[in-house]
């Protein structure tokens, strides 16, 4: 049995995956309290996931617990789990890794130091249609993937008072680029590995106080493969989310981002489907799409269990969540300096 601990209620994540353990004591994990810096939010949160308030950071790094869910504004990320870490406790942390690099480095530092259990929380690397796409990569069985598309979006324009939140703040977050490209530039990395250079750019449509909440970045890789991330956080309406291109036929996936699963579905369409080159019709996936994107973090509850109980496999290491978030950052590079920029290049630690 684990016993968890929650730092920070600021990433709402938490109450889907924690409610799914509260729900399902089979699981095997028991959220035995939680902190927040804002009094006000550590109340709430604990009221809303059951559990006891604890006065202090220190006081519930220095409870019986054995695990922590850091799930705070971003910029507390590294010196909470370098805490956590020193303290002897596994770690599931929510993403983004961290705004810099250098905070990043603090975090696999510790881990590796203290060999604690640690995975970053995306729930792409643990949707059944994402896994599925991903063993069909792997397999080679539609050839050599020649483009990839994941399109990532959210509707932040038509969300009362976002500009004023947490996840527009450079303080806390950087900006919604930052914040929420890392979802689908980690899921790239998850299928195909590090990518050699990157061309971004970004621009701010709908609100200034909400900045860059519109970038496409260009990755490209060792084989020749190109990986489009298109991230429009003023999208109103979408359906198709990921496209695959292969030599030997093409994988199509709809409704995959919270966009897309919010709205009307044509009655019949399949959220994931493919076609091998001399087939008669395309192939139904026959894994369904989720009703709602809650549902996406609902399903991390188990693998986080697992995984916090020596019965599975970490979602995202702390090496893979540094380079996701050396991805992220290289975008920040690539449009400051106006053209393509390897993911690789020192400069990366200057954003």
């Amino acid at each position: 049995m684990a016993k968890v601990g929650i730092i920070g209620f600021a990433h709402g994540h938490v109450f889907r995956f924690g409610g799914e353990w509260i729900r399902h004591p089979e699981y095997g994990v028991e959220i035995a309290g939680g902190w927040d810096h804002d009094a006000e939010r550590a109340k709430s949160g604990c009221e809303q996931l059951s559990c006891p308030v604890f006065d202090t950071l220190d006081a519930l790094l220095d409870s019986d617990i054995t695990a922590v869910v850091i799930s705070c504004e971003t910029s507390m990320h590294a010196d909470f789990a370098v805490l956590a870490v020193d303290k002897g406790k596994d770690i599931i942390l929510y993403k983004p890794m961290a705004l810099r690099m250098s905070e990043a480095d603090r975090i696999v530092e510790a881990v590796n130091r203290n060999g604690v259990k640690f995975t970053m929380g995306w729930q792409s690397r643990t949707d059944p249609q994402n896994i599925r796409m991903k063993e069909i990569v792997n397999s080679g069985e539609l050839g050599k993937v020649c483009h990839y598309r994941r399109r990532h979006g959210l509707a932040t324009h038509l969300w009362d008072n976002f500009e004023n939140s947490w996840h527009a703040s450079p303080v806390y977050n950087r900006d919604i680029f930052a914040d929420d490209s890392a979802h689908p530039i980690d899921m790239m990395q998850w299928m195909f590995g590090m990518p050699e250079t990157v061309s971004c750019e970004m621009t701010t449509m709908a609100n200034p106080k909400v900045v860059n909440d519109n970038g496409v970045a260009l990755f490209k890789y060792a084989d020749g493969m190109i990986a489009e991330i298109t991230c429009g956080f003023t999208t109103s309406a979408a359906e198709i989310t990921t496209e695959i291109y292969c030599t030997g036929g093409s994988v199509a996936q709809y409704y995959g981002d919270a966009t897309s699963t919010s709205l009307p579905r044509p009655e019949g369409l399949a959220g994931l489907k493919w076609f091998k080159n001399g087939d008669k019709d395309w192939t139904e996936s026959g894994i369904p799409s989720p009703a709602a994107h809650a549902h996406r973090l609902d399903a991390q509850a188990l693998p986080f269990a697992k995984y916090l109980n020596g019965e599975g496999e970490a979602v995202c290491t702390a090496e893979e969540g540094r380079n996701s978030l050396r991805l992220v950052l290289a975008c920040y590079l690539s449009a400051r300096e106006g053209k393509r920029v390897s993911v690789w290049d020192d400069r990366i630690y200057e954003i």
